[in-house]
């Protein structure tokens, strides 16, 4: 029996959560990801927004100006993430073969799954409903014997689409897109090829594999399978617990402040430590990252003693990278943020003279909890204190720029 996989997605996912909350704004240029005064990009953008040339990764200025009529909201990230959780859900009904690919599209397994909704199709169509039906929200479906095909699919079908690619057709399907259309292939590949007069699909399926490897490595003979429509990678469930977390944000203005940064990375700290305690594991590896006014990034790690999930432990490594990194380049920085890695399931040995750690420790779930049952900014430290003359803020805490929404 020939594989069967679908891949769906949700069409303009932030937006369209914010149109079933509010549905005046259905039908209207809207925009995600923060106000066009303030320093951001946009997240996600409405079809009638995109029909003005709005996109994702857009400077909200930029879109502003494009589109002066757009709708520009703030955005949500629990709110999305709640929404994600039941489009999931309601995916793993139809079939637990299933691989979420962040919170708004997934891969699902449905071979042999057709003689139960009579087809493959009717049973795609089924899924469209149950998500239409249950959520409000609008999902684009490819299907397809492998997992490349069908992402093409999807995007080709949105907004509301399926689309359907027979076993054996996968190549005269793919033949006469533009290559930009292949997952995988960034504006720097696209450069390459189209220097070598590969301008779609169908011409970079042609291409000798050993070619396409001494221009790309073994990435190289990935993109001529792929080109070929051959994809045998398996729908694999995610990993049960992220391999690491993180949290930025954009400044409005570019600053050299001290004050304001570290403030900045403590509120950030904390968001990254209470993440950290919900699924009580703890880090191994603090990093920093710091992006200029000229867009240079650079990031620095810190790798600690034992693990810990503490937000005073997390923000004194990323403070003291801070401090360096300040003393070596006085520019001013655009976006900073902190992420952990290595992560462990928390069992450390402390100190029996030494309380210190406990203290902090308990402290800490005494500080969760209360935040739970009022919000995030139902108590904060003295030196976050600062960020409300700079970022605005409600029950959930500060509202961060749009770089905190993919986080």
């Amino acid at each position: 029996m020939a594989r069967c996989i679908m891949h769906i997605d949700l069409d303009a996912f932030f937006v369209a959560v914010e149109q079933v909350e509010n549905p005046e704004l259905k039908g209207k240029p809207v925009v995600v990801g923060g106000r066009p005064d303030r320093r951001g990009v946009v997240a996600a953008a409405s079809y009638e927004a995109r029909a003005f040339g709005l996109h994702a990764g857009m400077s909200l200025v930029s879109a502003s100006r494009l589109c002066p009529q757009t709708i520009f909201i703030e955005g949500s990230f629990p709110k999305y993430r709640q929404a994600s959780q039941e489009f999931m859900a309601i995916l793993a009904n139809f079939s637990p073969y299933l691989e979420p690919m962040g919170l708004d599209e997934a891969y699902l397994d449905v071979t042999g799954f057709g003689s139960i909704y009579g087809s493959i199709h009717l049973m795609a169509l089924a899924i469209k409903k149950r998500v239409k039906d249950k959520l409000g929200l609008c999902a684009s479906v490819g299907i397809a014997n492998g997992k490349i095909v069908a992402k093409v699919a999807s995007d080709l079908s949105k907004p509301d689409g399926l689309i359907e690619v027979a076993p054996g057709n996968e190549r005269a399907f793919f033949t006469p897109l533009p290559i930009a259309k292949l997952p995988g292939i960034g504006r720097k590949t696209e450069r390459v090829l189209k220097g070598l007069g590969i301008n779609t699909i169908g011409k970079l399926s042609t291409v000798p594999p050993r070619i396409l490897r001494g221009y790309f490595g073994v990435f190289g003979e990935i993109l001529y399978r792929y080109a070929s429509g051959v994809d045998e990678r398996r729908v694999e469930p995610p990993p049960p617990k992220a391999k690491s977390i993180s949290r930025e944000t954009t400044f409005a203005e570019d600053t050299g402040n001290k004050s304001q940064l570290k403030a900045t990375l403590r509120y950030l700290s904390e968001q990254v430590g209470s993440h950290l305690r919900q699924q009580d594991r703890g880090t191994r590896c603090v990093t920093l990252k710091l992006r200029y006014a000229d867009f240079a990034t650079i990031t620095r790690r810190q790798t600690l003693r034992q693990g810990s999930n503490t937000d005073q432990v997390i923000f004194e490594a990323g403070a003291g990278l801070l401090e360096k990194a300040l003393a070596q380049e006085r520019r001013p920085v655009r976006l900073i943020g902190i992420g952990v890695s290595n992560l462990t399931e928390l069992g450390m040995q402390l100190d029996m003279l030494d309380t210190s750690a406990h203290r902090l420790e308990q402290l800490n779930k005494t500080i969760d909890h209360i935040r739970k049952k009022y919000g995030f900014a139902a108590i904060q430290t003295g030196q976050t204190l600062l960020l409300k003359n700079i970022f605005p803020s409600g029950d959930n805490g500060y509202t961060l720029d749009t770089l905190s929404l993919s986080r």
